[in-house]
C-alpha cells in the first residue's frame, strides 16, 4: 500500500502574507536545536555525585594522590607548625590583665594616700576635722544635758503651783539663762586656748562652778533624803545626770582644744619615698609638671646638731627675733605663726621664741 504525500501549496503570488509566513517557517526550522540520536544500550553514562562533580574528576584526584584526607592532614600539620612557632613567644604573658591593672592602681593610690598623710598640711586638715567632730559631739552632749536639766529645774520650781500663770511659764527660762552664762565661759576658754591664751581667772571659775552648782541643786532638791518622803537613789541619780554631763563637757572641752592648739604637724613626717609614675607622653599643651608645696622642717638646725643644742638654737632664734622686732619687721608681741614665717623655723621653735619674748620683753 503506497502513501501519497500531498505537496504543500506554494505561496500564492496574489497573497501578500504568504511569503512572510514561509520565510518565518524557514527561520524557525534553522534555529531549532539538533536532537541527539538515542544512545546505544552498551554506552556508559558517567554518574554525577551530590556536589555536582563528575566521577572522572575524583578519579583524577585519586590518580594525583591529593585526596580530601590528604588535604586535611596537610592543613593540620601546617597548623601545628605555626602553633609551635608562636608558643615560644612570651609577649602575651607580659601583657597586664584587667585585674593586674586594678591591683596596680589600688596599690599606687594607697601609697599616695600614705604619703599624703605625712604631709603637714594634710595632717593639719585632719586635726581640724577631728577637733570639729569632737567639739560638735561635746556641744551636743552639753545642750542635751542642759535641756534635760531644764525640765528638772522647771519641775522643782513649779511643785507648789496649781495654775499655769506667769511664774509657771517663767520657770522654763531659769535654766536657759544659767546655761547661757555657762556657755559663754566655756566658749571663751576654748577659743582663747587655741590662740595660746589660757583663761584661769578666779572670777570665771567661780561663775562657772556656781552656775553648775545651782543647776545641780535645783535638779536634785526634791529627791534628796531630807526632802523626799521616800528616798529613791536611782531617781536622784537620773535627775543629776544633766548637770553632771554639763560639768564633764565644760571641763574637757578647753583641755581638748588646748591639746589640738599645741600640735606640731611636722613631727613624725617622712619624705615622699614612693616611686612616681611617669606617663608615656605628656598631654598636648603642657610644658611642665606642677610643683608641689614645700614645707620647712620642724627644726632649723643643720645636720649633726644634737638635741642638747636645742636651747642654744632657740636662744639664737630669740635674739634674731628681737632684732626683727626692733627693726619694725615684727610686732612687739608676735604670734608663733609670724615668728615661724619670719625665722623660717618649725612650730615648736616658734612657740619657744614667742614664750621667751613674752617672759623677757626687754
Amino acid at each position: 500500500m503506497s502513501t501519497t504525500t500531498t505537496p504543500l501549496p506554494g505561496p500564492d503570488e496574489f497573497d501578500p502574507f504568504a511569503a512572510t509566513v514561509a520565510e518565518l517557517e524557514r527561520y524557525v526550522a534553522a534555529a531549532a536545536p539538533t536532537v541527539p540520536a538515542p544512545a546505544a544500550p552498551g554506552d556508559h553514562v558517567r554518574p554525577v555525585d551530590r556536589r555536582g562533580h563528575a566521577a572522572d574528576d575524583e578519579g583524577q584526584d585519586h590518580a594525583a594522590g591529593d585526596t580530601r584526607r590528604v588535604r586535611g592532614l596537610r592543613a593540620e600539620v601546617a597548623e601545628a607548625h605555626a602553633l609551635l612557632a608562636l608558643q615560644d613567644d612570651t609577649a602575651p604573658l607580659l601583657v597586664d590583665t584587667k585585674r593586674v591593672r586594678r591591683a596596680l592602681k589600688r596599690s599606687h593610690e594607697a601609697a599616695r594616700l600614705h604619703t599624703l598623710g605625712q604631709n603637714p598640711m594634710a595632717r593639719a586638715w585632719q586635726a581640724a576635722r577631728v577637733r570639729l567632730v569632737l567639739t560638735v559631739t561635746a556641744l551636743v552632749a552639753l545642750v542635751g544635758a542642759l535641756g534635760w536639766s531644764t525640765t528638772g529645774v522647771h519641775h522643782t520650781l513649779t511643785l507648789d503651783m496649781t495654775e499655769r500663770g506667769a511664774a509657771w511659764w517663767g520657770a522654763w527660762a531659769v535654766e536657759p539663762v544659767i546655761s547661757a552664762i555657762l556657755l559663754v565661759v566655756v566658749g571663751a576658754k576654748a577659743f582663747l586656748t587655741t590662740r595660746g591664751k589660757a583663761l584661769h581667772h578666779p572670777h570665771l571659775t567661780k561663775v562657772e562652778f556656781g552656775a553648775l552648782g545651782v543647776t545641780l541643786t535645783l535638779n536634785v532638791w526634791p529627791y534628796l533624803p531630807i526632802v523626799a518622803d521616800t528616798f529613791k537613789p536611782m531617781t536622784l541619780l537620773a535627775h543629776a545626770i544633766g548637770p553632771l554631763v554639763a560639768v564633764g563637757a565644760v571641763t574637757v572641752l578647753p583641755i581638748i582644744w588646748d591639746g589640738f592648739a599645741h600640735l606640731d604637724h611636722t613631727t613624725g613626717t617622712t619624705a615622699d619615698d614612693t616611686t612616681a609614675i611617669t606617663p608615656a607622653a605628656a598631654p598636648t599643651g603642657v610644658t611642665g609638671g606642677v610643683t608641689g608645696p614645700q614645707y620647712s622642717a620642724n627644726t632649723f638646725r643643720p645636720a649633726g646638731v644634737t638635741p642638747s643644742a636645742t636651747d642654744a638654737h632657740t636662744a639664737a632664734l630669740t635674739a634674731r627675733a628681737r632684732r626683727l622686732v626692733a627693726a619694725g619687721h615684727l610686732p612687739a608681741d608676735p604670734s608663733a605663726k609670724a615668728l615661724r614665717a619670719a625665722l623660717e623655723c618649725g612650730t615648736d621653735h616658734a612657740r619657744a621664741v614667742r614664750d621667751a619674748l613674752r617672759e623677757d620683753p626687754r
